[in-house]
């Protein structure tokens, strides 16, 4: 059945890849981006299909369209850029979600919340399942992105039990692929760049701290899963790829990979910033038959021969 389907951030790293899925299962798609983070480059190959409409529309102010489904990804998600305006951060993640609640409310559409794996802050407890509440620091650096998704969370619950909108919650643990912004300070973007260049790569703390990564088709699919799932299965649930990986191991395969010269150099870490990263997900593979099918190298190959193409072109 063709659905009416809102993608806010749509123009973004995973908006885009998930406009492209929507699309090719023959839905109805509405874009919606602010272009802050967001490439006109990422949904250009869309822009001609007859079912594909792009707006450029900030989620801080009201929507009104009529819609079946409504995927809510707008807010920058890479430290550089959710840092640069924080107060903006917050409020595109609580605002945001207010304005796309009360739209869902209206037109009595699903909605799914793109959260993230950052509610779990510094995490005490690793790996992490969705019953761990997290160790955020609410007034550190982070916390725009941080607590403006946890807060996010506690709106689209409050929404569900006070007005009964059909709510999905995911969290999102590291993704990676194409269409990843170069500039966007992420470990494999950074990495991936940086090698291609065969400058030095930066290496955070000792390299010691770890990350779990999961290629972007594993996590649209993922997605979508989560939105068609049974009616009162709201999550919050966690997409990611269980396998962990420490950043000195990322380093040393990029650099394998891209046949690079680069060399590491150390640097601090920045304030905040977690030492493990790493989702328990055998609620996604009970409720929605999910599990990450990309290896890290497979993936990392494709994404590599992405970013070769825009940093050569």
């Amino acid at each position: 059945m063709k659905k009416r389907i809102l993608v806010t951030g749509g123009a973004g790293f995973l908006g885009s890849h998930l406009c492209k899925r929507l699309l090719s299962e023959g839905h109805d798609i509405i874009c919606a981006d602010n272009f802050f983070t967001g490439a006109k480059e990422n949904i250009a190959s869309l822009l001609n299909n007859p079912y594909f409409e792009l707006l450029r529309h900030d989620v801080t102010f009201p929507l009104y369209v009529e819609v079946d489904e409504i995927y809510n990804l707008a807010c920058p998600a890479s430290p550089v850029h959710y840092q640069f305006d924080p107060v903006q951060t917050t409020k595109t993640s609580v605002v945001g979600a207010v304005n796309m609640l009360g739209l869902a409310k209206r037109t009595k559409a699903k909605i799914l919340q793109a959260s993230t794996s950052e509610v779990y802050g510094d995490p005490e407890v690793h790996p992490q399942p969705e019953s761990y509440r997290g160790a955020v620091n609410p007034i550190g650096i982070r916390a725009c992105y941080d607590e403006g998704k946890r807060c996010a969370e506690t709106l689209f619950f409050d929404y569900y039990r006070q007005h009964n909108v059909n709510i999905k919650v995911m969290r999102i643990f590291n993704t990676y692929g194409p269409n990843m912004n170069p500039n966007d300070g992420r470990v494999v973007s950074n990495f991936i760049v940086q090698a291609l260049k065969d400058v030095d790569i930066t290496m955070f703390g000792d390299g010691k701290q770890t990350r779990s990564f999961c290629y972007v088709d594993d996590l649209i699919d993922g997605m979508i899963k989560l939105m068609n799932s049974r009616d009162g299965f709201t999550g919050p649930v966690n997409i990611g790829n269980p396998v962990e990986f420490s950043m000195l191991e990322l380093a040393e395969l990029i650099i394998k990979l891209t046949g690079s010269q680069s060399k590491l150099v150390f640097q601090p870490l920045p304030q905040d910033d977690p030492l493990q990263r790493q989702p328990i997900i055998e609620l996604a593979k009970k409720e929605l038959d999910w599990e990450p099918r990309i290896k890290l190298e497979e993936g990392l190959i494709k994404t590599i021969e992405y970013f070769k193409g825009i940093i050569h072109a």
